[in-house]
């Protein structure tokens, strides 16, 4: 469950399973497989009063059993359960939530009638939250996150046929040990690659560097490159109750070296920083976190653009200042890494830099 104190309202997880959903499956007829939905809110679970507004509205409202009820063809895919781990807007993720969601998941998976789990979840942090999982998950039996960019209440909401591949894609053999996936406008994604990327648009998510997976479409399942850095059961990261302060900051035109030291003074154990380009920071910024790295705070170089890798060595000495290049991940997903990095123990440069060049 969360830590205490969290300020997250988790709430009661609904652990019955609808018999309407489940398919008959008499005589010689194969088990269809067992596919649990764990629900978080989101828009995909939102509600406006008018069903052209698709920005006014309440994430979360809509209960799991509701988004279920809305897609019978669920019923001809798997034999559904469901729980609603909690009813948020995904922009008020948090890590007592991760936690829950975290050890939830594992709990499921590690019994044997469970085939694989889906996670309805808000647009605004579903990245962070896929990669979280894809490193702490320990089973190789497919997770898949899906989401909404309009309310259920709106016109031509894309939540059901999301919701419905997601499913299709968790009940699929070929998705098993691919890693946490999310599956969202007919693409099938590696919660490792995948970004958010519109603000709008349907098609809001996109893989930048290497491109999707595979896709899902009218219940066929195909992946055309597999997952290659380590994930899941080959990662050496598990979820505690413990998560230690990271934070991020940016560097831009003019910008001052208060905010790197207000963090330090606030007992940070590590910043990633959004530079320019490939990684490249301000040169009061980077003064700021030479200092921070010299009092043993951790620094990673990531960068604000869309794409590409953060080249070690590249924009700065990193050796010499004692900080670490976030490669390929945005500084968001670096965030996450760095803190499951720290909490595992790993410290100093040389040994953090180890496992982002991994993973």
């Amino acid at each position: 469950m969360a830590a205490r104190g969290a300020s997250l309202t988790i709430a009661a997880m609904n652990t019955s399973t609808s018999s309407s959903a489940i398919p008959s499956n008499e005589g010689t007829t194969p088990l269809l497989p067992r596919i649990v939905v764990l629900a978080t809110g989101g828009t995909i679970a939102g509600a406006a009063a008018s069903a052209t507004n698709t920005s006014g509205y309440q994430a979360g409202v809509i209960g799991v059993e509701q988004l279920l009820a809305v897609v019978p063809a669920l019923s001809t895919v798997a034999r559904m359960e469901s729980e609603q781990i909690a009813s948020v807007d995904s922009k008020d993720m948090a890590m007592p939530l991760w936690t829950t969601l975290a050890q939830r998941i594992n709990t499921l998976l590690a019994d044997d009638e469970i085939d694989g789990v889906v996670v309805t979840h808000g647009t605004d942090t579903l990245e962070e939250t896929a990669y979280l999982l894809h490193l702490t998950v320990k089973s190789d039996k497919p997770v898949v996150l899906t989401a909404a960019m309009r309310p259920a209440s709106a016109l031509s909401a894309d939540g059901p046929l999301n919701l419905l591949n997601a499913v299709t894609v968790a009940a699929q053999a070929s998705s098993r040990g691919q890693g946490v996936l999310v599956a969202f406008n007919n693409k099938i994604h590696s919660a490792r690659d995948v970004v958010k990327t519109s603000t709008y648009a349907v098609d809001a998510f996109h893989s930048p560097e290497i491109g999707a997976l595979g896709w899902v479409q009218d219940g066929r399942v195909e992946f055309q490159r597999g997952v290659v850095r380590p994930h899941t059961l080959a990662t050496e990261f598990v979820i505690g109750a413990t998560w230690p302060h990271v934070e991020i900051v940016v560097s831009y035109a003019g910008v001052s070296r208060i905010a790197v030291d207000a963090l330090v003074a606030a007992g940070v154990r590590g910043i990633v920083v959004a530079g320019t380009g490939n990684g490249s920071i301000h040169a009061s910024v980077q003064q700021a976190l030479a200092d921070a790295a010299s009092q043993g705070v951790a620094v990673v170089r990531a960068s604000r653009v869309g794409s590409g890798h953060v080249m070690r060595n590249g924009a700065a000495a990193d050796d010499a200042l004692g900080f670490v290049s976030a490669g390929s991940l945005n500084p968001y997903k670096a965030r996450v890494l760095l803190m499951l990095a720290l909490a595992a123990g790993a410290t100093g440069p040389v040994a953090l830099q180890k496992i982002f060049d991994t993973y």
